[in-house]
This record gives structure tokens, C-alpha cells and sequence, in this order.
């Protein structure tokens, strides 16, 4: 596969209060990986999930976020990258006084057009959890519920 610069190809999308700006997909990578950048408002994150289908690495590029693993915290600051392994639950949030700014690489691709089908839909949760269930589900993604942060 020749390499190839997907700048003119970006797409941005906004669910949640998030804005994720797409750069690979799994269409451009013949299905192994997808990127994609996401800027988080300071005390948002997702509920408490599970990728059946994906490995995953957040790296943070600005702000300050608390990374929940299988019930582990942790902190990342920019420079950090975490895996997020398939099958396990996880999920983060931005703390501090800046959004968050990080950059998510998925294998394999194809993920991130969750994102797109969400927004698109204007599926938001608490509200529509039964469709997004069922989005979510198309993706091997499994919604847990909300996350329980210690003080």
C-alpha cells in the first residue's frame, strides 16, 4: 500500500461536547488502523466502556486526564500514551482548569465512524441510550454505565 496524506481528507465531527477531528480511517488504511483527535471539554469523558473489537492508545497532547482501567486510576499528562486494550473496561476524563486535547489510535480501523453515525443521528446520552445501545453494538462497543471516580 502506497503511503498517503489524508490532510484534505479530515473530517471533523462534534458529539457530546467533544470535537473529534478524524485524520485516518479504516477505509484509508485498508482496514488496520483509524486515528482520530479529540478536544474534551474539562470534566467530560464517556461512560464506562468496553471495545470487543479494538485495541486502543490515547495520547495526551494538552490538558490533564484521569484514565480508568479495569478499575485502576491513573493520571496522564501531555507526552503520556495509554493502552486500552480490547475487552477490557475503561474510560477517562479530563481534569484540571484546560480542555483536554489527545490523539487516539485505534487497531483495527474502522471505529471511528461511530463518532460520525452518532453525531449524524443526534443520539445523546442519557437520552437516547436504547439507539446508541444498538450503534454502539455495530462497533463492539458495549456501554457500562457512568463512571465512579474516587474523591
Amino acid at each position: 500500500m502506497p503511503a498517503t496524506t489524508h490532510q484534505d481528507t479530515v473530517r471533523t465531527v462534534h458529539w457530546m461536547g467533544t470535537e473529534y477531528a478524524i485524520t485516518v480511517t479504516g477505509r484509508d488504511s485498508a482496514g488496520i488502523i483509524g486515528v482520530f483527535e479529540g478536544t474534551i471539554p474539562v470534566g467530560e469523558g464517556p461512560p464506562i466502556h468496553i471495545h470487543h473489537n479494538e485495541d486502543e492508545v490515547i495520547h495526551v497532547i494538552d490538558g490533564v486526564y484521569e484514565f480508568w482501567l479495569d478499575g485502576e486510576v491513573s493520571r496522564a499528562r501531555p507526552g503520556a500514551s495509554v493502552f486500552l486494550p480490547r475487552g477490557v473496561p475503561h474510560t477517562f476524563r479530563v481534569v484540571g482548569d484546560s480542555a483536554g486535547r489527545s490523539l487516539a489510535i485505534v487497531t483495527p480501523g474502522g471505529f471511528e465512524n461511530f463518532f460520525i453515525e452518532a453525531s449524524e443521528r443526534g443520539l445523546m446520552i442519557p437520552d437516547h441510550m436504547a439507539a446508541l445501545g444498538e450503534l454502539a453494538a455495530l462497533y463492539g462497543l458495549e456501554f457500562l454505565g457512568p463512571a465512579v471516580w474516587p474523591n
